[in-house]
């Protein structure tokens, strides 16, 4: 590593050791970074720099801020983190607020100072908080104070949680900054220096914080954008990740600055107001997950959104179902991806001119991956097993003995199973963990989900395996119909037999309860272990 410019060492000093760290890949010239890199220097100054000042960057309600205002926003809220609130280098930021313009600057302004940043979710509540803030040490935050209630519970038990200044309705932030001089001397911070912690709770609900440095926030702008979506400067971002989510953070930030384009950020993030904003903004570009949508797909021809030229789905598997009735709504064949907070974005995707029914798609540009047993030995193409994946990012968890669950002989495994075809495409099955052992067969939990949400009454559903004397598990699903049917044993068989002919008959659930709900994070992944816990 080159020589840090991080002052408070925590986040460097809870690495894992470099031996457990994966094999990076830098092969390709695009990912050839300079040894000092700043990322907010790459994406927002240099963008100035070149002549795109005066272009929009950021819209949110009631803000329309150029490049230019943009770079003298984060300037001087990179003065009030060090000159008010005594930032120094390396110390952790916990953000918390909703998508807005604000939030989307104190992200660029944590960075520009030398911070490492700490994005939360809305929902979170005070017992989450305060996990995060002890597990990351976090000294300032930065805070909608909309959403303060829950983080002024965790500060009252976390002492370590020293300056934190609120920005909104009944905040200060915004006052604070407009005293402040608009230029900073951009901390010079190494390639190598911590940029974000990211919290992920995975399939457990056990929090692990995923360290990412500057490098890898612009190697993921370098790929995914770059050999994918390859978006253009007059392109606007739209969609509903929450910025704390690696998915939101690329495709809502750090990707509409990578291209000198715009982003417009939702505060309401359901998929009504997505669409009346795609056509008040006439935005191009849209980020979202598969379940808005399969909602959306109904309310095409209520907005016009011709202006949308590309969509892109992640965060959970695309049902084949889904992906139909968007285009047949839409026109729009949608970006599909995988990729996760540990690998910090997308690394296996397909656009409209190479998808294959059925497939996720093919390895991004700078990755490897490979389909391997439980020995890590490689399996041949169309044989299933766990995905394995390297390339210029990947995971380095803060001070968490799963770290050696997560990386293997220099691969990242996420978790996944897949198949590969001879022509290199990746078909999803399932996490690992969702796939049921039934009579001796394997059943994944999304391919069953797939089927049931192909049936016109079906709105949502979540597959588990349940304990069976006879059979090990059988597969039970936990559906919500759309308004106005009623879940009765008529239906639920109907179902069954749907299922039966919709895919090999042993892939039936033999247990269907109906629900109002089901239990889903702030991105819209389906949580399956909340429904193992309630069975």
């Amino acid at each position: 590593m080159s020589t840090s410019a991080h002052i408070d060492r925590f986040v460097i000093e809870h690495l894992p050791p470099v031996a457990q760290w994966p094999e990076l890949i830098f092969e390709r010239p695009e990912l050839q970074f300079p040894t000092r890199l700043n990322a907010t220097t790459e994406l927002l100054d240099r963008a100035v720099a070149e002549g795109h000042g005066e272009r929009p960057a950021i819209i949110g309600k009631d803000i329309h801020w150029s490049y230019r205002q943009l770079q003298q926003q984060v300037n001087r809220l990179a003065r009030v983190l060090v000159e008010d609130m005594g930032l120094v280098a390396g110390n952790r930021v916990l953000l918390r607020g909703a998508n807005t313009p604000w939030l989307a600057a104190c992200w660029l302004a944590v960075w520009k100072a030398g911070g490492v940043a700490v994005g939360t979710m809305p929902l979170l509540r005070a017992k989450e908080l305060k996990e995060i803030v002890s597990l990351a040490q976090v000294s300032h935050a930065l805070c909608d104070a909309s959403l303060a209630e829950e983080l002024v519970a965790a500060r009252a038990e976390s002492p370590g949680l020293r300056e934190m200044l609120l920005y909104g309705s009944g905040g200060e932030l915004e006052a604070r900054a407009a005293g402040k001089a608009d230029t900073f001397d951009t901390v010079d911070t190494a390639a190598t220096d911590p940029a974000l912690i990211g919290f992920t709770s995975g399939t457990t609900g056990i929090p692990k914080g995923t360290i990412h440095f500057h490098r890898d926030v612009m190697a993921m702008c370098e790929v995914f954008p770059r050999h994918c979506l390859k978006p253009g400067a007059d392109d606007v971002f739209i969609g509903t990740p929450p910025l704390a989510f690696t998915f939101g953070l690329g495709g809502l930030l750090c990707f509409p600055l990578w291209a000198r384009a715009s982003t417009v950020l939702l505060e309401k993030l359901a998929p009504e107001p997505l669409m009346q904003a795609i056509a008040q903004h006439q935005a191009t570009i849209c980020f979202t997950s598969p379940t808005a949508y399969r909602q959306m797909a109904g309310l095409v021809g209520t907005c016009d959104i011709t202006s949308l030229k590309k969509c892109v789905s992640a965060g959970e598997a695309l049902p084949t179902d889904t992906r139909d009735k968007w285009r047949e709504a839409s026109g729009i064949q949608i970006h599909d991806g995988i990729g996760g907070t540990e690998m910090i974005h997308i690394y296996i995707a397909s656009g409209p001119e190479d998808y294959r029914p059925g497939a996720l798609g093919k390895l991004l540009p700078g990755y490897r991956g490979m389909i391997v047993d439980d020995e890590m030995n490689p399996l041949p193409p169309g044989e299933v097993g766990k995905l394995a994946i390297k390339g210029p990012t990947g995971c380095r968890y803060l001070s968490d003995e799963r770290q050696t669950n997560y990386v293997r002989d220099g691969w990242n495994l996420p978790g996944d199973a897949f198949h590969m075809d001879e022509d290199g495409y990746f078909y999803y099955h399932a996490r690992i963990d969702d796939i049921i052992v039934t009579s001796g067969y394997n059943v994944s939990s999304p391919e069953v989900e797939w089927a049931l949400l192909a049936h016109p009454v079906v709105a949502e559903c979540g597959v588990i395996g349940v304990p069976d004397p006879d059979r090990g598990q059988i597969i039970k699903a936990f559906i919500v119909l759309k308004p106005g049917v009623k879940g009765d044993d008529a239906l639920t068989r109907t179902l069954q037999d749907f299922v039966k002919h919709t895919v090999a008959p042993y892939k039936y659930p033999r247990a269907i309860a109906y629900v109002d709900t089901l239990p889903r994070t702030e991105t819209g992944k389906l949580q399956r272990f909340r429904l193992k816990t309630a069975t």
